[in-house]
């Protein structure tokens, strides 16, 4: 009892909430200007600092609540996933791309991604503005890229995104699904619904889940790798009416640097995922498969 109720005080003090009906913001996740004093960095803190029985009870009911707030959200909205690494810095032609890329998705979808910085922020920007015009997106491009990375400094980070955040007033829904045990990567602001997990493995999963619509692979490293074949096992698996497009966009990087696509090509020969795996060279190719 006296452990439980320890648990319960420290929890409080992070500001957990073990009931959330819904999902986070990035103001709730971003509520004070120093995010080390911040619900996320607070969360996070928590995270490390205790373990246990009853800690991890306390993530698993958070990470229930989520879930359920999640299914919620995504309920009625066709989602379109953006996998992607997580080191592309703003200002740089992979980012702008991942823009690029979630600017045209977001026409027509709801734009998810792991809820992180690099190409996962970039897409959520892009999905966010969407319908606005390339002036707006440029625009808040250029604004971001006055603070390319959050190393050194996730508050000037945060403020160069609250600027670009100026260009969005009436966004469009974008979901972001980032995760505290990667709790040196800050989510990005422009993801207009954020489910938060302690549980990476747990996240990883659910995010493959609700992109329903498809996932698009920009070119990433080890944890991309990781989302291409964890998708293609639940593709392979599934009948043809389940079946979710997968689209690798840059032919050279997934066929020469990371080859991951001879195999992946390999793997759905014969079964119903054959004909709903693409590779293609530019983020508009791709964004045409989702048209």
């Amino acid at each position: 009892m006296e452990e439980g109720a320890r648990v319960a005080a420290d929890r409080h003090l992070a500001g957990l909430d073990l009931e959330r009906r819904a999902l986070y913001t990035a103001d709730e996740l971003y509520d004070t200007a120093d995010y080390a004093a911040s619900y996320d960095g607070r969360a996070h803190a928590w995270a490390i600092a205790t373990c246990g029985p009853a800690e991890a009870l306390a993530e698993v009911l958070h990470d229930q609540a989520i879930d359920e707030a999640l299914g919620a959200w995504v309920r009625e909205r066709s989602v379109v996933g953006v996998m992607g690494g997580h080191a592309a810095e703003r200002g740089s032609t992979a980012y702008a791309e991942a823009a690029r890329l979630g600017s045209l998705l977001g026409a027509r979808h709801v734009v998810a991604t792991g809820g992180g910085p690099g190409a996962m922020e970039a897409a959520n920007l892009g999905g966010r503005l969407a319908g606005l015009g390339p002036d707006t997106l440029d625009e808040a491009l250029r604004r971001v890229a006055e603070v390319p990375s959050f190393r050194p400094s996730i508050d000037a980070w945060v403020a160069a995104a609250r600027s670009a955040l100026e260009r969005a007033p009436d966004p469009r829904p974008t979901l972001g699904v980032p995760t505290w045990h990667y709790g040196h990567e800050p989510p990005n602001l422009f993801a207009t619904a954020i489910a938060k997990y302690f549980r990476n493995a747990l996240r990883e999963a659910i995010l493959l889940q609700v992109c329903d619509a498809g996932i698009v692979f920009l070119p990433g490293a080890g944890g991309t790798v990781q989302e291409i074949f964890q998708d293609a096992c639940e593709n392979y698996y599934a009948t043809e009416e389940a079946v979710a497009p997968m689209v690798l966009v840059g032919r050279a990087y997934w066929t020469e640097r990371l080859p991951a696509w001879p195999l992946l090509q390999a793997l759905a020969r014969g079964r119903p995922m054959e004909r709903h795996v693409h590779l293609v060279d530019t983020v508009e190719e791709a964004a045409v498969l989702f048209a």
